[in-house]
């Protein structure tokens, strides 16, 4: 079991627990002795304003609230206020949880299960038939059996966060608990492998143009979503003990680059990042020529290694962090 370096990473509660509301304080699960350090005249103020007398002034714009007026809390001079809040709330829910540590697994939102993939290619074959000389279609079958061949990291991803899940949550604290960006495809996979074994995991969702719903293995509680890219990224990395990338497109690579710039200048303490799918991972970057160019340092290429399956991922974070394993 996880019962080596891991211990020691708790984040203590808060001696003081700020609240606004005992709705907002039950939605995320406070427990029953903090409640009456609870603050709560603010709550009594806005259901007090609720009960006064309706007139021009109190219909005012003016007149409202300041904590209860979105169109206030919503512009552009209390965008330092959205920040802080969308950093508070996900940190005070994960201390109530005791989410001690976490695995981050990145990864494509287009890299399915091999059925699912292998559904797609039939219902794109199904057009071209239709349209045998459509050169779009030709090449969005030719992205779809690449996405086949990534698609048995799905597996990967879904067996790691079984493995990691199954050791590392005991007696209520919550160590290496499973961290995906909350969409579909490989942050799916790893979500749904924690969930597999009825463990906590977490999705850090982010509201985008397109419509993008988290994926339905997140443990609910646990489940967030952010605005700023800045605050999320964030929070992907506060508790991190490792980084696992899979095959995957700009989010992906983003996430990854920044952490290894992060440990790369000494801003961040080194950590296990593992780049899943050495054959995706060597055609896409050409670390060596970055050595070569002179870019990046040789000793740079040790702040990463390659891996291409699960139980491979384990063992070497059982052997970083001198853990014992039931697997």
């Amino acid at each position: 079991m996880c019962d080596g370096a891991a211990k020691g990473f708790l984040l203590e509660p808060p001696d003081l627990v700020l609240k606004v509301t005992i709705t907002v304080m039950n939605k995320i699960n406070i427990p029953e002795s903090l409640e009456n350090r609870s603050y709560q005249a603010a709550a009594h103020a806005a259901r007090d304003a609720a009960r006064q007398s309706d007139s021009p002034q109190t219909r005012a714009h003016a007149y409202k609230l300041s904590f209860q007026d979105e169109e206030f809390l919503v512009g552009e001079s209390t965008r330092g206020l959205r920040l802080q809040m969308e950093y508070q709330k996900p940190e005070q829910i994960q201390r109530f949880h005791r989410i001690d540590s976490t695995v981050v697994m990145f990864g494509g939102s287009r890299i399915h299960s091999r059925e699912a993939a292998l559904a797609k290619i039939d219902e794109i074959q199904s057009r071209l038939k239709n349209q045998p000389e459509d050169v779009t279609i030709k090449k969005e079958l030719q992205a779809a059996e690449h996405l086949l061949t990534w698609s048995k990291y799905y597996e990967v991803a879904r067996d790691l966060a079984r493995m990691v899940s199954s050791n590392c949550q005991l007696d209520g604290i919550c160590n290496f608990v499973v961290t995906t960006g909350g969409g579909p495809g490989i942050m799916e996979a790893a979500n749904r492998g924690a969930h597999d074994v009825q463990a906590k995991n977490i999705g850090h969702n982010i509201v985008l143009p397109h419509e993008q719903q988290p994926n339905p293995y997140i443990t609910p509680d646990l489940c967030f979503q952010f605005h700023y890219f800045a605050i999320r990224k964030m929070h992907f990395l506060m508790r991190a003990k490792a980084l696992i990338c899979f095959p995957g497109g700009f989010g992906t690579l983003d996430e990854l680059f920044e952490a290894l710039t992060l440990i790369q200048t000494g801003k961040m303490e080194p950590l296990p990042i593992v780049l899943v799918g050495k054959a995706f991972w060597e055609r896409l970057v050409d670390f060596d020529f970055l050595v070569e160019a002179g870019t990046i340092s040789p000793k740079d290429l040790d702040l990463f290694r390659y891996a291409d399956e699960a139980q491979e991922i384990w063992d070497y974070l059982c052997e970083y962090y001198q853990l014992k394993s039931d697997h």
